[in-house]
């Protein structure tokens, strides 16, 4: 295929041709579309005004005008575009935020910790009196943990920090797309990334894939700019920003590091000697943006830092090559409360497939087949081109991230839940947008028009499929999709045989094929802002969609994990396991059954609350690994939602202890930290199953006063909530033996429905 623009043409060597400010790249050469479409013009890098003198007097009417107006070869409708699609994203990720109350509570208890104590901010403790910290290191929180310093403790103000990095991350996008495409490109790949499901899940979110996914964006930003003249700076500040990625969610940062270093290894425009050079000091960006955090940590002595949570020995490092590293590869994850097993275990069957299944699919892949097709299709437009031209460069840093990841989210046979797959949308959104351009500045040939009708009809036989998964929802929907899918492309075919079309017919042409490939995601993605999320599994979409998902036989499944807005009610939907066919209504109430009451202040009550679990068991559809605790109690999943009596009982003389009370588990010790506002200690960690603390260690609290109540039940990786070591770690020998030491040495009082143990009154 040839083309008949040079805009695939590697830039000039390095230096500034005439008229680019000092200091800056040599500017791409852009593809200006619109009236003027073919025609290209030699800029600076995007951003940069009209060049020229003007009255100082005139740098905020000239600033103003320029955020408006864009680049000045623009056509004026670029910039309004790019500025009305954010407002579009922020609209659609911040709509009835605070349907989701505090979405996952785990997280929420840890922000609300750091709020209180800026030592639990600097390490993630759970709880402002530092007894253990989450199973992550803390970046994520730390954006959170401020803003609720600034508004106090509510819901908006925990997620509306993650609606900034979902719109972040689009404007990232269209960024890296434009700059060395079209204005138009950079349009679409936004477009497609704020409507993608799963985006749409976790860009309202707390947890951290929010900020990973960002920083994953800018790192491939970064190295696109480093590649367009070898610029050292551009590539360390990709290294600094997949360093913070690491403390964001650890080994996950590294998975894009071997595309990224083998391209700029292979294609960046200096002599190779500077490029390993280079790349060595991006490694040294890495480890000093990411390192120096974890050599504070590994230094700090134990006994006066919190315990690092999802570990066994108290380390971090061991934290990062176990449970959140080598562990989720080959599935053993000590601690853990099951294991994937390559075909087919707890955590779903791994294989090419995966990010194609029932559960997965309509999350992430609508797109995904197009996306593989149109890399293809850059890859073979720029294949004749130079050894450092940049289109071919975007087309390789895009797909090989695209591909490196999804590969090890498909065959991992450790913890795998489908909203991890939110680090594949940015990829599959540059490469869609660049994608479609490309071939459509070629449409004029056979070639090029076949294979965006090929992508077109693609894309609309896969949402067919995608839709008919759930029949029941918007039936009608998948018929026009694939209708008109199909309809549009055989119009770009036949456009192909015509010769050049006119630029009007050709945009008529292609608004149904835009539709037909965005009208499933978008409707799942309207459908996902329109509920609340609670709970450590979230899935995007109608609930009909979420069977499948997390866990199998027996485990979390696929459902949002259960805890809705404090004083709602929900309905629990079981029997999505095999061999379970049930379905029920249950109050997400406290402990036997107590109506939740809202902590105080706390905002957003009466949005949608109505969550769909489809794990078994548990009230409102919390799942219950080995059966659950009874009566609503807070589980693996979804913290407990507390009753006015136990709130106030816990409450009573707080200030008097460093933990108001001990819980076992995290999501349990999270409910009725948030409900109390008071420091609740949780008990082997997120699972259960942490030795911390010792048996010994929790009566040399309880002895010194420390800890007021013990709240029974629960759930952390043991039989019927009692911590009985279900990961197969020793934290959960731990969780027993305590509760059983509380049991035969302090008396229980019921309160509201809820058990608890006053450990200031022996028997």
């Amino acid at each position: 295929m040839t083309t008949t623009h040079d805009s695939h043409a590697s830039p000039p060597p390095p230096g500034n041709p005439p008229g680019n400010p000092p200091g800056n790249p040599p500017g791409p050469e852009v593809l200006v579309v619109g009236p003027a479409q073919g025609d290209h013009e030699r800029g600076g890098p995007p951003g940069g005004g009209p060049r020229g003198g003007h009255a100082a007097g005139g740098r905020g009417a000239r600033r103003a005008a320029r955020l408006w107006r864009g680049r000045a070869g623009d056509t004026p409708w670029v910039r309004p575009a790019f500025l009305g699609l954010l407002l579009i994203t922020a609209v659609l990720y911040s709509y009835d935020l605070t349907a989701s109350g505090y979405a996952n509570s785990f997280y929420s208890a840890a922000v609300q910790a750091g709020s209180q104590s800026w030592k639990a901010f600097f390490f993630g403790s759970s709880d402002a009196a530092n007894s253990i910290t989450v199973d992550k290191p803390p970046a994520a929180l730390w954006p959170m943990a401020l803003s609720v310093r600034l508004f106090g403790l509510g819901s908006w103000q925990i997620l509306l920090p993650e609606v900034l990095m979902g719109v972040g991350t689009v404007a990232v996008v269209y960024a890296a797309v434009r700059r060395r495409f079209t204005p138009a490109a950079g349009l679409i790949a936004g477009a497609v990334l704020a409507v993608t499901p799963v985006a749409a899940l976790m860009f309202r979110f707390n947890n951290p894939d929010a900020l990973l996914a960002l920083l994953m964006t800018v790192a491939v930003y970064c190295v696109l700019r480093a590649l367009e003249g070898a610029r050292t700076t551009w590539l360390v500040w990709a290294g600094v920003a997949i360093g913070f990625a690491f403390l964001t969610k650890t080994l996950q940062a590294f998975l894009i590091l071997p595309p990224l270093a083998l391209v700029y290894a292979v294609c960046a425009p200096t002599r190779l000697r500077r490029r390993l050079g280079q790349l060595a000091l991006a490694g040294l960006a890495i480890v000093g943006a990411g390192g120096w955090w974890v050599a504070i940590v590994e230094l700090w002595p134990a006994s006066s830092r919190p315990y690092i949570g999802g570990s066994q020995n108290n380390s971090f490092l061991e934290l990062t090559f176990g449970y959140n590293g080598l562990g989720r590869i080959n599935g053993d994850e000590v601690g853990s409360v099951g294991g994937g097993g390559g075909g087919g275990g707890r955590w779903g069957s791994s294989g090419i497939g995966r990010m194609f299944d029932a559960s997965t699919g309509g999350q992430i892949s609508w797109l995904l087949p197009a996306a593989l097709l149109l890399l293809v299709a850059g890859l073979v437009v720029t294949w004749r081109a130079g050894r450092t031209d940049t289109a071919r460069s975007a087309f390789l840093v895009w797909g090989g991230s695209l591909l490196m990841t999804a590969a090890i989210f498909s065959f991992m046979a450790g913890i795998f839940h489908e909203y991890y797959t939110v680090a594949l949308a940015p990829y599959i959104a540059a490469l869609v947008g660049m994608g479609v351009t490309v071939l459509w500045e070629e449409r004029h040939t056979f070639a090029a028009s076949a294979a965006l009708a090929l992508t077109v009809a693609v894309t609309a036989v896969w949402s067919f499929t995608l839709l008919g998964r759930t029949p029941d929802y918007l039936p009608w929907l998948r018929w026009a999709v694939l209708i008109g899918g199909l309809a549009a492309a055989a119009g770009l075919l036949l456009s192909g045989r015509a010769g050049r079309p006119g630029p009007r017919l050709s945009l008529v042409g292609a608004a149904p094929a835009l539709v037909a490939a965005l009208a499933g995601p978008v409707a799942y993605s309207l459908t996902t802002v329109n509920e609340g999320h609670a709970g450590s599994i979230v899935t995007a979409g109608p609930a009909a969609a979420r069977g499948g998902a997390g866990m199998r036989a027996g485990g979390p499944g696929g459902g949002d994990g259960g805890r809705m807005p404090p004083g709602q009610q929900g309905q629990g939907q079981q029997g999505q396991a095999p061999g379970q066919g049930q379905q029920g209504q249950g109050q997400q109430g406290g402990p036997g059954g107590g109506t939740a009451q809202p902590p105080n202040g706390f905002p957003g009550q009466g949005g949608p609350a109505q969550r769909q679990g489809m794990g078994p068991g548990g009230a409102g559809g919390g799942a219950r690994e080995g059966g659950g605790g009874g009566g609503g109690m807070g589980g693996l999943l979804n913290g407990a939602t507390v009753n006015s009596e136990a709130e106030a009982k816990l409450r009573q003389n707080a200030g008097d202890y460093t933990w108001a009370a001990a819980a076992i588990g995290s999501q349990n010790a999270a409910g009725y930290q948030l409900a109390t506002g008071e420091p609740v200690m949780a008990i082997g960690g997120f699972n259960g199953s942490d030795p911390s603390p010792t048996l010994a260690q929790f009566k040399e609290y309880v002895a010194e006063g420390k800890i007021h109540y013990f709240v029974a039940g629960g759930q952390g990786g043991g039989q019927g909530g009692q911590g009985g070591g279900q990961g197969g770690g020793p934290g959960g020998n731990t969780s027993s033996a305590i509760t059983s030491w509380i049991e035969a040495t302090f008396t229980e009082v019921t309160v509201g429905g809820t058990t608890l143990y006053d450990l200031t009154a022996e028997k």
